[in-house]
């Protein structure tokens, strides 16, 4: 039963979904209507699963459930972003791409040339990026977009 996503409880699982691209204005809309009709019918076991969903700055994903999901719910949520991956040619589930802020733009970049553009200082401990590894409300509220010394990304700075 999709909700406001505001609404949901700040202990809420979430799923960060991002594109290696933004989405276009002709795509938004398809976008969004898979994702009422996803939330609008999921369900654990038969019953309903009160969740939502928001797209972020046209490039990010974000999907939110207020209650403990089985293998099968999680699979019915993974077939939406897969079935808008093939609708629109783009890579939602690549993990191995990380995403960064360069002024008002997000790049989207492998985690080879991440690293890459630490070693030559074109990413510093404070650009910065997006932590796709949240997984509540909570989460994403405080620890998704962040300065690279507040993620793992701080990794790659030793």
């Amino acid at each position: 039963m999709l909700v406001p996503f505001n609404t949901l409880p700040k202990t809420s699982k979430v799923w960060i979904y991002q594109s290696n691209n933004a989405f276009s204005d002709s795509q938004l809309p398809v976008i969004n209507d898979l994702l009422i009709k996803f939330t609008n019918q999921w369900q654990r076991h038969g019953a309903d699963l009160e969740s939502s969903y928001k797209i972020v700055y046209n490039q990010f994903i974000v999907i939110g459930v207020n209650d403990t999901v089985s293998g099968c719910s999680i699979d019915a949520s993974v077939h939406v972003i897969q079935e808008i991956e093939q609708r629109f040619n783009v890579d939602l589930t690549n993990k191995l791409q990380t995403a960064f802020r360069n002024g008002d733009n997000i790049n989207t970049v492998s985690l080879a040339d991440f690293k890459k553009y630490v070693a030559l200082g074109k990413i510093n401990d404070l650009t910065i990026v997006f932590n796709n590894m949240a997984d509540s409300i909570a989460a994403f509220e405080t620890e998704w977009e962040v300065p690279t010394n507040k993620s793992w990304h701080k990794k790659y700075f030793n």
